[in-house]
């Protein structure tokens, strides 16, 4: 593996820590739109106890995780490199393997909610074949932004995050101002009989996945260990905010929570600030899914980059642009790949990604213990403090909430299998393919190795 991978890339795409901010934040979150199947099944007081709680043993820790590895090995590939160099090879294919299978079904949902807001405006385009032209034309375009540069995406989610949240703001001071008494329907808690906490709790795993996704491009970042911590605690600090506020502001609103369904920040907006703001939730809805898909693709996109440079893959995956030095070849393929990925529905979707990609932040915890324990003078700007067990008891929530997620995708349906069993299968599938790889990568050092032998007669 090469060290110090793409940290010599031209200056001028380099990512400066605002940007970098606004990425996360999309990557991670895109808004509070996602929230409204946990108020559903927990009610207000269960869903602001669940978005209060998982960000401190879900996020917090795997932020602090991601801020330790990106400041102390800050190169291109981020975790496919943090694995690979603590527990070797196969376990780096691994988390690579993860990663992008995890990603189709992520990556699934954002195209659909994209149309989804834009029928807000045409309603005739959510039938027919209009939802799968517009999903692919917001890939198409994502595909080009992502090929104009990393710092377009990052300047871009930038202003894209300002003029997202502008309507929610709104909507929390009209919800405040709006008297209790005045509501259509008197709140009533979601009785804890049936409440459904495992799921909301699952769905706010996956409304807080992908702190560690930033770290892929980390070569392309000024100033990294300087801007990764940073960027970790704000992000974090923004997202919590960003989910808390408005929940908490239409629950002082005395609406019922069971009436709420997913795009239902769009009827809210309505029901406060009439056409208007439900217009303005709509087309941030849309900016949320796009910049969501954005900044995603320009992560995922790295991991085949890495992966031929490391020999598992064709050379022509790392094939860039001369003008914008933007790896063309990998960002079109993942594309193309998450195209052919629409299907099921948002919790189905959700409920496999959340175990698929947490077993791949699962790798990285194990990662930075093995680390602590292997490389213990590797510097390390930004350290998790107490140790090495404080490295441990870092790990031990996000396992105990990967392990819940086990346990609800053996019941969740996903086509003809359940969830469980989808998830097994493509797991099981990853030594398979890295047995493949592998052979192919030794079948190219061996040309390689004969070429050379021809050109020294």
């Amino acid at each position: 593996m090469k060290n110090g991978r793409g940290n010599g890339r031209a200056r001028a795409r380099k990512l400066a820590l605002l940007p970098l901010i606004a990425a996360t934040f999309f990557i991670v979150s895109g808004g509070p739109y996602g929230t409204e199947d946990i108020v559903q099944k927990t009610g207000y007081a269960g869903a602001l106890l669940i978005l209060l709680l998982v960000p401190l043993v879900w996020s917090l820790p795997t932020a602090l995780m991601v801020a330790e590895l990106s400041t102390a090995l800050p190169e291109e590939g981020g975790f496919y490199v943090w694995v690979s160099r603590a527990m070797g090879p196969f376990w780096g294919f691994q988390e690579a393997w993860l990663s992008l299978v995890g990603s189709i079904f992520d990556m699934a949902l954002y195209p659909t909610l994209f149309v989804f807001y834009i029928s807000h405006f045409f309603p005739s385009l959510a039938a027919g074949h209009w939802p799968t032209i517009l999903g692919l034309g917001m890939i198409f375009i994502c595909t080009v932004w992502n090929i104009a540069g990393t710092r377009a995406v990052g300047v871009g989610s930038l202003v894209l995050g300002v003029v997202l949240l502008g309507p929610f703001a709104l909507l929390v001071v009209l919800a405040l101002a709006h008297h209790p008494a005045a509501a259509a329907t008197a709140a009533r808690p979601a009785p804890l009989a049936r409440a459904d906490w495992l799921g909301a709790i699952l769905i706010a795993m996956w409304n807080l996945m992908g702190w560690d996704n930033p770290s892929t491009f980390a070569g392309e970042v000024e100033q990294p260990r300087r801007s990764y911590p940073l960027t970790m605690a704000g992000a974090l600090s923004l997202i919590a905010l960003v989910y808390l506020i408005p929940i908490a502001a239409v629950a002082h609103t005395g609406i019922d929570p069971s009436t709420w369904t997913t795009g239902g920040w769009v009827d809210l907006g309505r029901r406060f600030g009439g056409e208007g703001l439900a217009a303005g939730i709509a087309i941030a809805g849309v900016i949320s899914s796009f910049g969501t898909f954005n900044g995603l693709m320009l992560s995922l996109s790295r991991l085949p980059l890495v992966m031929t440079e490391d020999g598992y893959l064709p050379a022509v995956f790392a094939r860039r642009t001369k003008r914008t030095d933007m790896p063309w070849v990998a960002i079109s393929a993942c594309a193309v790949g998450w195209a052919l990925a629409f299907g099921l529905g948002f919790v189905a979707l959700a409920v496999i990604d959340v175990l698929i990609s947490g077993l791949s932040v699962l790798l990285e915890f194990a990662a930075l213990v093995a680390l602590r324990l292997r490389e213990p003078e590797l510097a390390r700007p930004f350290r998790i403090p107490w140790g090495l067990a404080g490295a441990i008891a870092v790990c031990i929530t996000p396992t105990a909430l990967i392990g819940l997620a086990f346990v609800r995708n053996a019941t969740q349906p996903a086509g003809p299998f359940n969830a469980l069993t989808l998830d097994l299968l493509l797991i099981a599938a990853g030594p398979a393919v890295y047995g493949m790889s592998r052979l192919r990568q030794r079948r190219a050092i061996a040309r390689a190795a004969d070429a050379a032998v021809d050109a020294a007669r």
